[in-house]
């Protein structure tokens, strides 16, 4: 299996890899959403399996943290290994590839919080000292499209 992506409906999509039955997952790139926080993580499978850029839509929709971070008793990468037994990745690049997930969504909950004030239970009797608009723009503006073009990087084969 060869590393690659393609473009479908404005968005890139990076190949993971392929599960028993072969079906082929893809990572979208991320997005800065609504103005103030970036969707990261999505992955999807496609209607049209041999040619995923002709599908005419999405056949499965899910989250990177949800499928590889939030199984208990599992490592990312042994998650990820066991997800996509077929995948065009060294075991290095795999665990690179989870510890710039893991760092993204790090990032992005900590941006969140820096723009929210909070955790979002309830207004946080601490958010004067939580909110940072400075801190907020290096997160989004700097750290996180870092973390990301180095993932491209990888999934790319650069």
């Amino acid at each position: 299996m060869k590393k690659h992506s393609f473009e479908w409906h404005g968005r890139r999509y990076y190949l993971l890899g392929a599960d028993k039955e072969e079906q082929k997952y893809y990572l979208r790139t991320a997005s800065f959403d609504c103005g103030w926080y970036w969707g990261i993580g999505y992955v999807q499978t496609f209607t049209n399996k041999r040619n995923p850029r002709l599908s005419k839509d999405i056949s499965s929709y899910d989250h990177f943290d949800a499928m590889f971070f939030g199984i208990e008793n599992r490592n990312g990468f042994d998650a990820f290994r066991e997800a996509f037994p077929f995948n065009p990745f060294s075991d290095d690049e795999i665990w690179e590839i989870c510890e710039l997930m893991k760092s993204a969504y790090t990032a992005r909950h900590y941006a969140d919080m820096l723009y929210c004030g909070g955790s979002n239970y309830t207004e946080n009797p601490a958010k004067d000292i939580i909110k940072n608009s400075e801190e907020y723009d290096r997160i989004n503006k700097v750290v996180i499209p870092e973390i990301m073009e180095k993932l491209y990087a990888i999934l790319k084969g650069e």
